[in-house]
């Protein structure tokens, strides 16, 4: 076993080597954020879809362009906004005078990284529409099914600030993400290199790339064969069913009366899988608790809904997840 663990970390080494690249690059551009790009990275990686929750203003759609830059992969932006169809997202079908026939045109969907600016701009159908793509990585033109690129990954923000005119995305479609981040304030010193930065006239900062589709694809595939102990693998379990029977734990009863659904089977799956890219990002060739517990709090904080009760006592799904984790036992 050990043999082969070494085998493993040599390889995982080789092929991971092209993260500290990617950090590299992108600090020529960004400052701070550390927490975003490696959860981008980790989604990526997993081959699991990203939320993005914060106000204005804090590279968001600087750090997800710039990503795709420094991975040479195709990037599009969609703008959310009211009057957007689904059309407008995947394609349509466009007639041809000279030919006298009907021809597809695709949408913008049809990339490898997806930033959908402000999702919550948007009215059900279009939402819906993203949703599905990303659900079953097709899209049905007419009567033509087109499979999309590989990697696919969509990054979607939310503004948290405005309530008018938004359609916030129901919870089922929420939980279609692997992971919801919230995004928070730079520090002085960042802010005050930002400023520095961003105060400067001209052509900014050219980032290249340092890696391609071909080497994501193989570090994802590489992800697979990253060891997880069993005991590992039970804690994640425990982890997600203490989010629907709370009772099962002593110190977690008072949490019962606070959460009215747990975390969906998504949320095991998903939790696995992150842990294991997480450990390959950090060029370990296995997945241990503390990777569980590094990335727990985003993949579980938008699949636990809490109850009316927690809402008045201003108990949010963060406080919740933060008491299980200090309360399963850590194998």
């Amino acid at each position: 076993m050990n043999s082969e663990l070494d085998q493993l970390e040599g390889k995982i080494k080789d092929k991971s080597a092209f993260i500290d690249d990617i950090y590299t690059e992108l600090n020529k551009v960004i400052v701070g954020q550390r927490y975003m790009i490696d959860r981008l990275l980790i989604g990526l990686l997993a081959d699991g879809h990203v939320l993005l929750e914060g106000v204005p203003g804090l590279a968001k759609t600087l750090t997800v362009s710039s990503l795709a830059q420094v991975l040479s992969t195709k990037f599009q932006r969609i703008q959310f906004t009211p009057d957007l169809l689904p059309a407008d997202l995947i394609g349509t079908m466009i007639y041809n005078q000279k030919s006298s026939e009907f021809t597809v045109k695709k949408g913008p969907v049809f990339s490898n990284i997806i930033l959908a600016d402000e999702i919550n701009r948007s009215p059900a159908k279009v939402q819906s529409a993203l949703l599905e793509a990303m659900q079953e990585l097709q899209v049905t033109i007419g009567e033509e099914t087109f499979p999309l690129d590989e990697p696919f990954l969509v990054l979607a923000t939310q503004n948290p600030v405005e309530q008018e005119g938004t359609y916030p995305l129901p919870e089922a479609q929420v939980d279609r993400f692997m992971m919801k981040l919230h995004i928070g304030y730079p520090s002085q010193q960042e802010e005050l290199e930002i400023m520095r930065r961003m105060s400067k006239t001209g052509k900014k900062e050219a980032l290249k790339s340092v890696t391609n589709v071909k080497q994501i694809m193989e570090a994802r595939s590489l992800i697979n064969e990253i060891y997880m102990d069993e005991r590992v693998e039970k804690y994640i379990i425990d982890l997600i069913f203490a989010t629907r029977e709370p009772e099962t734990y002593p110190e977690l009863a008072e949490l019962k009366p606070w959460i009215q659904f747990g975390a969906s089977p998504r949320a095991s799956i998903n939790l696995n899988l992150a842990a294991k890219a997480h450990a390959f990002m950090n060029h370990k060739p296995f997945a241990d608790p503390s990777d569980v517990r590094e990335i727990a709090i985003d993949v579980l904080r938008h699949r636990i809904i809490p109850s009316f009760e927690a809402e008045a006592e201003e108990i949010t799904s963060e406080i919740i997840v933060d008491k299980i984790l200090n309360a399963v036992p850590v194998p």
